[in-house]
Parts: structure tokens; C-alpha cells; sequence
């Protein structure tokens, strides 16, 4: 039997770090570590980590890679699910990976498939993470999962699925709504991370993940099948998307802790990469160079679409982000 593979993950409390750490727990292959700010190490979440015997290390990132490098030691697979908005204290993890010896490292990607440059602010920001990673020569594996089924799902004129809904009400269509896009449930991101980083076809690697690959209007259409209700659509053009961006991103210049400002700049770029220019696909993955986890690992049976839905309605689903409230 392989000997199992120390992991090391920094964002453990977040939605990405939860299901990465569930899958990791779950794959049973792994001896884990959790990465943590010393601001951190007393909240109610890191103590429960610690009463189920998981071992926590106190470090930030923001500290620089004299204060990683040490803690890296010995850590085969170290993986980053850290905030949107501190992509850049990832190059100190960069440099630690590389005194350390570290097998693979994950960074923070989790988002969909989108061009390196010139579509997405976010994705420009995590590609200066990788550009760092190529010249340092790291290992590397970056994980894109499209977008997840928890927010992704239109609401109904009842109500009858807001408990779960990040935005009420949630009835937007983006251009014409036949654009297709790749989606992933969250649960099932850390299952699929836990097979990616112990494959070593993936080593060096952009890899996506997926279930189904539904437009808009298919989205709506099994909402509508399922629930027996009608929804009104609210159609915006692919313009007004980018008008509503930009606004919100020259918001943010002049107040970068604006929650609303970064929701709007970011999902905008996010709605018109996905259902305008339609970069969300496996086509535009496989263009790009991406492996296909479906492809790699065919006898993983993804949660889809459909059945999270039924869940939903079911009102067994749980709501992510549990302090927002759009």
C-alpha cells in the first residue's frame, strides 16, 4: 500500500477549503495539515478542526516565504483556497514551495474556464500567481470547476427555494440565455480534488471539472419542470453587463472593501465570460489546454444539475455564503 501523501491547505474555513478538506477526509489517502493565519487560530472553526484531530500550522502567507519555507517542509502537496481578493500573497507560498521541495502545488484557482488576459480581472490576477510559478519551475496543478450548482439555480415565484439562494430574487437571464456552461456541485470539487492531486497525469497540468453543461434557459426549464411553476425572466444584454462592471469596478478604485462593488465588478466579468463569449465550455477547456476530469477519472459519478435540484426543492440543501443576503 502507497504511503500517504502529506497535504498542506491554507483556507480550510472558506466554501472551496470546506469541500477540499471533506474530499481530502473522505479519499482517506492523505495525512492533512491545515495552513493558518494567527488571527484565525482561536475562531470556533479552527478549534473544531483541532478536536477532529486535524493537525493546524500557524503561518501568513503575507508574512513572506522566510516564514512558509520552514513550515513546507516535508509537505508533499501544498493547495491554496484563499479569498478572491488576496491572490497576491500567493507568491510568497511560491517561493516557500520552491525552498521546500514541495511535490505539487495547488493555487487558488476554483473559478471557470476563462483567457488568461483581457476578459477577467480575477483571472488576470490569479495568472500572475502562475506566471510565477512557471519561473520558478514549482509543480503545479491548477483546478478550474466552472460554476457550482448552490449558485446556479433560478428562484421560484413561491419562494419555495430562497432559503438557499445567495440572491433573491434570482431570475436574470445574460444575453440571449442558449449560451452553455460548465457546472460543478461544491461537495463534489473536493472529491474531485482529492483524485487530481494523487494523478500524476496531472502534474503540471490545468485540469477542469464538471457535471453538466447546461445554458440558462436549461437551467430555468428543469427549475420550471421540476417545480411546477413559472418563472419571469428579467433579460440583460451583454452591454449593460460590462456597463454594470465597469461602474462597479471604478466604485471599488475608490473603496476597495466596497462588498457590493466587488460582487458587482466580478460577477459581471463572470456572467458575460460565461453567457456571453461562452469561454465555459470543455471545447474552449480542451483549446486552452486543459485535462477533462470526466476524461481521467470516468467512473466518478458527478452530483448533477438535476439532482441537486430535486434536493433543493426537497428543502434539504444548504445555503452557501451564509451572510450574504442580495
Amino acid at each position: 500500500m502507497a504511503p500517504k501523501q502529506t497535504v498542506l491547505l491554507l483556507g480550510a474555513t472558506g466554501q472551496t477549503g470546506k469541500s477540499v478538506l471533506d474530499g481530502l477526509l473522505e479519499d482517506g489517502n492523505f495525512d492533512i495539515k491545515l495552513l493558518t493565519r494567527p488571527a484565525s487560530v482561536d475562531k470556533p472553526a479552527v478549534q473544531a478542526f483541532k478536536k477532529q484531530g486535524l493537525e493546524v500550522v500557524t503561518g501568513d502567507p503575507a508574512n513572506g516565504a522566510d516564514e512558509l519555507a520552514p513550515l513546507f517542509q516535508g509537505i508533499d502537496t501544498v493547495i491554496s483556497t484563499i479569498d478572491a481578493q488576496s491572490q497576491h500573497v500567493q507568491l510568497s507560498m511560491v517561493e516557500a514551495c520552491k525552498r521546500a521541495g514541495v511535490k505539487r502545488f495547488v493555487p487558488c484557482a476554483w473559478i471557470t474556464i476563462c483567457p488568461p488576459h483581457g476578459v477577467m480581472r480575477l483571472r488576470e490576477h490569479k495568472e500572475v500567481v502562475y506566471q510565477e510559478i512557471f519561473k520558478q519551475h514549482v509543480p503545479y496543478t491548477i483546478i478550474d470547476v466552472g460554476w457550482w450548482h448552490q449558485i446556479s439555480f433560478p428562484t421560484v415565484p413561491s419562494g419555495k427555494v430562497d432559503y438557499a439562494s445567495v440572491q433573491k430574487p434570482n431570475v436574470t437571464i445574460f444575453g440571449d440565455g442558449k449560451v452553455k456552461s460548465i457546472l460543478t456541485d461544491l461537495r463534489d470539487l473536493g472529491r474531485y480534488c482529492a483524485r487530481i492531486v494523487r494523478d500524476e497525469r496531472t502534474l503540471n497540468k490545468f485540469v477542469y471539472t464538471w457535471s453538466d453543461v447546461l445554458s440558462l434557459e436549461e437551467t430555468f426549464k428543469l427549475m420550471e419542470d421540476l417545480s411546477g411553476e413559472k418563472i419571469e425572466r428579467q433579460y440583460v444584454s451583454g452591454e449593460e453587463v460590462l456597463t454594470r462592471a465597469d461602474e462597479c469596478f471604478k466604485v471599488l478604485e475608490k473603496d476597495p472593501t466596497n462588498f457590493a462593488a466587488m460582487l458587482g465588478s466580478y460577477g459581471g466579468e463572470y456572467s458575460y465570460s460565461k453567457y456571453i463569449r461562452g469561454d465555459n465550455t470543455p471545447e474552449i477547456g480542451k483549446y486552452l489546454g486543459y485535462l477533462d476530469a470526466q476524461e481521467l477519472y470516468p467512473d466518478f459519478k458527478p452530483i448533477t444539475f438535476e439532482d441537486y435540484l430535486k434536493e433543493l426543492l426537497a428543502g434539504k440543501a444548504k445555503k452557501v455564503y451564509e451572510h450574504w443576503d442580495l
